[in-house]
């Protein structure tokens, strides 16, 4: 039995859904990467970035190749930094609209001390 697109969708968002796997994503975007190289630049344990680079790997979303005793790792494709760009864009966006709620806020607690004498904590 096939499993409904939506819940493909989710599975795949899921699988996106663990910092470690978001900032290899990132670097991957420059090109392909030893893995002791993304070991420096994430500084987290080996066996916690093999098990996530498994779940990439096994996801389709990167591909690696070894060249002697170094595997390197790269993007399965141009979607995935396509990808990344827009949910960037699509959080910066979110993140615009939330300074405007926070500067709002702060200037009714300004407007608020102001009638009743109080001091402003931020």
């Amino acid at each position: 039995m096939q499993i409904p697109l939506y819940q493909a969708k989710a599975e795949f968002f899921r699988m996106l859904g663990h910092p470690v796997r978001i900032r290899v994503l990132e670097l991957l975007q420059a090109g392909p990467m030893p893995v002791r190289e993304l070991l420096a630049a994430i500084e987290v344990e080996p066996s916690n970035l093999s098990q996530q680079l498994a779940v990439l790997r096994r996801s389709g979303i990167v591909v690696a190749s070894r060249s002697g005793a170094t595997v390197n790792y790269e993007l399965a494709g141009a979607d995935v930094a396509d990808l990344l760009q827009a949910a960037r864009r699509t959080l910066g966006q979110l993140l615009a609209g939330q300074e405007g709620l926070l500067a709002e806020l702060h200037a009714d607690q300004e407007a608020d001390a102001a009638v009743n004498g109080d001091q402003i904590i931020r």
